[in-house]
C-alpha cells in the first residue's frame, strides 16, 4: 500500500520511506571557511538515527561570494569534499540517503564585497545593489555548479538538489521580478531559464543520480511568475533529465505569504499531475496524519518537513505513532521504541536479566 512508509524509487536508488530532511541553513561555520564542524556531524546524523528516509544538506555554496551568510556550507574548494564526506558516510551507516543543496545565492548574499544578479535590482531598497552578471559571469557560475556536483559526487552524496528558489541566484533569473535582462538570458520565459537549463547541463556532465530542483511555484505578485509558468518550467526539467520537483513559494520579493497548514501542498499536486514529474510537498506539514493523506490521494511524492524535524529529530516515529505503526527502530534504541513502552520491562526474562 503506498503511504508515508512505503519505499520511493528513483533511479538507482530506493528512499525506505517518503519522508524528507528539507534543507535549512543551520550557520555554524564559525571560522567562515565553508567548512563542515561538529555541529553539522550531530545534527544531520541525529535524524538518520531517527528513521527520516532522506536527508538534504542545508544550502552549500558554490562560490564564496554566493553565500547566504559568511556562516554557511561550502563547496567551492575540493578542501570541503573531506568533512561533507564525513556526514554521508555517517548518514549511510545509519540506513538513510542524503542529499546536498547546491546554492548561489546572489542579490541575497550577505557577504562583504560585491554580489552578482541577473539584474542591478536589489532585493529590498534598504540591500545592497547588485552587480549585474556578464557572459563571462554567468558563464563561469555555471562552471561553478559544475564544479560542485563533481566535489558532491566525490563525497558520495546520494542526492543533488539545485535551489533554485526562495530568491536566490538561479529564481532571480526565472522571475521577471528580478530580471530585467535584454540578451539571451532575459525577456520571455524560455530565455529566463536559459540559465538554469545551461547550470543542469554543466551538472549532469558530471552527475548521474537523482537530481532535485527546489523552486518557488508562486511568486505571490500578479507580475511575476505563477503555478502556471512553473508547471510549463517542470515539463522543460522533466525534459533535461530532473527526477523531482520540491514545491515552495515566495521570497523572490518581500510580500506577505498566507501561511496555514499544507499551504503549499497545492503547488506539488498540480506540477506533478500536470507536467508529470514526481514531486515532495512543503510547508506547514507538521503531523503523520496530514502527512499520510497527501500521500495516499497522490498530491505529491515525498513529504519535505523543516521545523518539525528541528523540533523532533525523532519525527518519523512520532508520525508511525500517529498511524498506529510501528517504525523499523535503531538496535540502540530497540528496548525503548518497539511496541508497548512497558512491554521489555515486563517480560519475565527481563526481569530476571534485571536480577
Amino acid at each position: 500500500m503506498k503511504g508515508l512508509f512505503s519505499s520511493f524509487k528513483l533511479g538507482e536508488m530506493t528512499l525506505k520511506n517518503r519522508i524528507v530532511m528539507s534543507p535549512m541553513c543551520q550557520y555554524s561555520c564559525y571560522e567562515e571557511d565553508g567548512k563542515v564542524t561538529d555541529w553539522h556531524k550531530i545534527h544531520y546524523v541525529t535524524r538518520a538515527v531517527g528513521q527520516v528516509g532522506l536527508i538534504i544538506v542545508e544550502a552549500t555554496a558554490v562560490t564564496p561570494q554566493g553565500r547566504i551568510s559568511k556562516q554557511d556550507l561550502g563547496i567551492w574548494e575540493d578542501e570541503h569534499v573531506e568533512g561533507l564526506k564525513e556526514i554521508v558516510d555517517l548518514v549511510h551507516g545509519n540506513e538513510s540517503k542524503i542529499g546536498l543543496q547546491l546554492s548561489h545565492a546572489g542579490r541575497k548574499a550577505d557577504v562583504d564585497g560585491s554580489i552578482l544578479a541577473p539584474s542591478p535590482i536589489p532585493f529590498t531598497a534598504d540591500k545592497k545593489v547588485p552587480v549585474e552578471m556578464n557572459i563571462d559571469d554567468i558563464q563561469a557560475t555555471i562552471k561553478d555548479f559544475g564544479e560542485g556536483a563533481r566535489r558532491a559526487n566525490e563525497a558520495g552524496f546520494d542526492v543533488i538538489e539545485l535551489h533554485a528558489a526562495h530568491g536566490y541566484l538561479i529564481n532571480t533569473f526565472l522571475s521577471p521580478l528580478s530580471n530585467s535582462r535584454k540578451d539571451e538570458y532575459g525577456g520571455n520565459r524560455d530565455n529566463r531559464f536559459r540559465f538554469l537549463e545551461e547550470v543542469i547541463n554543466e551538472v549532469k556532465k558530471v552527475w548521474s543520480k537523482p537530481l532535485f530542483v527546489r523552486v518557488s511555484a508562486t511568486e505571490y505578485d500578479p507580475k511575476g511568475n505563477n503555478i502556471s509558468d512553473y508547471v510549463y518550467f517542470a515539463k522543460k526539467l522533466k525534459d533535461l533529465g530532473v527526477d523531482l520537483i520540491d514545491c515552495s513559494s515566495g521570497s523572490v520579493i518581500r510580500t506577505p505569504i498566507p501561511v496555514y497548514p499544507g499551504y503549499q501542498v497545492s503547488l506539488a499536486e498540480e506540477i506533478k499531475h500536470k507536467a508529470e514529474i514526481a514531486t515532495g510537498a512543503v510547508g506547514l506539514i507538521t503531523n503523520g496524519i496530514q502527512a499520510e493523506e497527501i500521500i495516499q490521494n497522490g498530491r505529491a511524492d515525498l513529504i519535505f518537513l523543516a521545523r518539525e524535524l528541528l523540533r523532533d529529530p525523532y519525527w518519523p516515529r512520532t508520525a508511525a505513532r500517529q498511524l498506529d505503526l510501528e517504525v523499523p527502530s535503531p538496535v540502540q534504541y530497540r528496548r525503548a521504541w518497539d511496541g508497548h513502552p512497558m512491554k521489555s520491562f515486563l517480560k519475565k526474562s527481563d526481569r530476571v536479566e534485571k536480577e
